[in-house]
């Protein structure tokens, strides 16, 4: 008592750490802990919470002070051989809170010269530092911003374009397992084990204060991308606290059935947990960047409904975005100015973003047009603000297909297929051959399933299985991919009388109907029986040609979409609103 160590488990585990013997993660948690309590003083005012993480770091600091006198620095170097979490990222906050220069000290001592300088110099990959955790990597560069040192600020910035451009999935995700492979190799390692949470998780911290240091577009588009893609995907549906480890990327794969599968709300206790409930948290931030100066301005770079209290300049800014399906050309928003007082004069910089396209892209204000804009830039607006200001923004919003990040031409087929920011999963349970033609646009081989394909029964209708799109049943219970007369089931009240319930009949054979047995489980097969065929015994028929009107147990996505396939077609929908499915992310795009 009273030494300032505070843990779950005993002090002894941090001198196997010293002692370089196998213990998992020590550091890891306390870096929780002693961040939970600075977050109890930062954001609620407890004092008696800093006073413990202060409690906290000195007695981690007079650790790490004996194990460099007793033995030498490179024996704590290489004790920090695992994962030690955000330790440095903790410290340097508390240092400016406290302006001790032992806690700034601490900071350093857990930054790996081992990562931080073959950055520094601006190695060639980072496959030679798979050996880290990539989530503690990821702290490491997100918290160098915590000092503003230019060496630091561009190792951070190496590191983010390095992980882009070789080691990312079209998610925006990393990782392979918790680690980094060789670059450009990313064909070879797809499985369910890919794009750790914990990691998109950290490269967002990253992206965000690589945007407030540079203003870079590349930056804002990166967090939109990974939040939209990798944080959204992690959680099963609108179950909160059912949340994902990893996020398979290879095909015929499921969040489901993956090493961990979904976790559940109590019981689970992974360390994505604590960075997966924190991102939903926090899917209100980086929406709107304040720059200080002496003219108030605003830069808006995620499109995400809102309002920002912008005291600075004394307006409210209300943003809006029209709900897009997969038949929407263009993504629309707007934006309006509500001014506390009168003839404020402020700037505004809007993200128009890199996915869209300079032709038909535009934007207005107070209905004037403002001229071509241009995509990966800001338009920015400087005016006295008034309480009837408005802005309305329409971005072209297409399918296109990204390459795999891997350089090897016998993987140069691979490719991903993308909406917008959206990336485009397709039902699948192992088969990825898309069959787009020689030189075809994407249009000739990706069709929009129109919004009818959920509205309720007609007179007549099409069965199209769910996850052989473009094909139908037809009325000799045969797969078609033609539509005509012989795939019409007329609907008729239900053969039992009951008024909640149809009978499917054959448009080919009036009298004839789907039937199946009286108490349907799954492999229980349809049939056809005729009333001229089929005696009716104790309304045995009538019962088993009825079917319930329910709610449907799945519908497609507002934003779905058919892909042409080599062997079969495959529904596209946003890999965010996947749940329990099977799906692959990347198709082998042939002739």
């Amino acid at each position: 008592m009273g030494t300032g160590y505070l843990s779950a488990f005993p002090s002894e585990f941090f001198d196997w750490v010293e002692a370089i013997k196998p213990v998992w993660a020590p550091y890891y948690t306390i870096h929780k802990i002693m961040q939970g309590l600075l977050d109890q003083y930062t954001v609620a005012g407890n004092s008696k919470a800093l006073d413990m993480v202060v409690k906290m770091a000195d007695y981690f600091s007079d650790r790490v002070k004996n194990v460099i006198q007793k033995y030498s620095i490179e024996r704590h170097w290489e004790s920090l051989n695992e994962e030690t979490g955000g330790m440095n990222d903790v410290l340097y906050q508390l240092y400016t809170i406290t302006n001790d220069l032992k806690h700034l000290t601490l900071a350093h001592l857990f930054d790996k010269p081992c990562f931080l300088g073959l950055l520094a110099v601006q190695a060639d990959s980072i496959n030679r530092l798979s050996f880290q955790h990539t989530h503690s990597s990821c702290h490491w560069c997100a918290n160098e911003l915590t000092i503003s040192l230019i060496l630091k600020q561009q190792i951070a910035s190496f590191f983010m374009d390095t992980i882009n451009s070789s080691h990312s999935y079209a998610t925006g995700g990393t990782s392979a397992g918790e680690f980094w492979t060789d670059p450009k190799r990313l064909a070879g390692i797809l499985s369910t084990e890919n794009e750790e949470s914990c990691t998109t998780y950290n490269m967002l911290k990253i992206s965000r204060n690589l945007f407030r240091w540079t203003k870079e577009i590349a930056y804002a588009d990166y967090y939109e991308r990974a939040l939209i893609n990798g944080v959204l995907s992690i959680q099963r549906g609108t179950d909160p606290g059912v949340m994902i480890y990893m996020l398979p990327q290879a095909p015929g794969h499921s969040k489901a059935v993956s090493y961990h599968g979904w976790g559940t709300k109590y019981d689970s206790f992974w360390c994505c947990y604590g960075t997966g409930i924190e991102s939903f948290s926090k899917l209100g931030d980086s929406i709107y960047f304040e720059e200080k100066g002496d003219s108030p301005a605003l830069n808006i770079i995620q499109y995400i409904p809102s309002t920002y209290d912008w005291k600075a300049a004394g307006l409210t800014v209300t943003q809006k975005i029209k709900t897009l399906s997969s038949s929407d050309q263009y993504l629309q928003i707007s934006l309006s100015i509500s001014a506390k007082t009168k003839g404020q004069t402020a700037k505004l910089n809007v993200r128009i973003p890199s996915w869209t396209f300079a032709d038909g892209a535009g934007a207005t204000l107070n209905d004037k047009d403002l001229g071509s804009i241009s995509p990966g830039s800001f338009l920015s607006i400087t005016k006295q603000w008034n309480s009837d200001d408005h802005i309305a923004l329409h971005f072209p919003i297409r399918l296109r297909t990204e390459s795999i990040k891997d350089d090897r031409p016998e993987y140069a087929s691979l490719q991903a297929v993308v909406f917008g920011p959206f990336v485009l999963a397709g039902l699948s349970t192992g088969d990825w051959d898309a069959k787009a033609g020689n030189g075809s646009a994407i249009s000739d081989w990706i069709t929009t399933v129109p919004p009818a394909h959920n509205s309720q029964l007609g007179a007549s209708i099409l069965i199209e299985p769910f996850d052989l799109p473009g094909t139908v049943i037809t009325n000799n219970l045969t797969l078609s991919a033609q539509k005509s007369t012989d795939s019409l089931f007329n609907i008729v009240p239900g053969l039992d009388g009951n008024p909640n319930s149809v009978s499917l009949e054959l448009g080919t054979k009036p009298g004839c109907f789907l039937v199946t047995g009286m108490n349907y489980s799954a492999g229980t097969k349809i049939q056809v029986s005729c009333k001229s065929s089929l005696q009716s015994i104790g309304g045995i028929l009538e019962q088993a040609a009825s079917f319930s009107q329910t709610d449907p147990l799945r519908q497609c996505h507002p934003i779905s979409f058919v892909a042409k396939g080599m062997i079969r077609n495959f529904l596209l929908e946003p890999l965010y609103s996947l749940r329990d499915e099977f799906y692959t992310v990347y198709f082998n795009i042939g002739a």
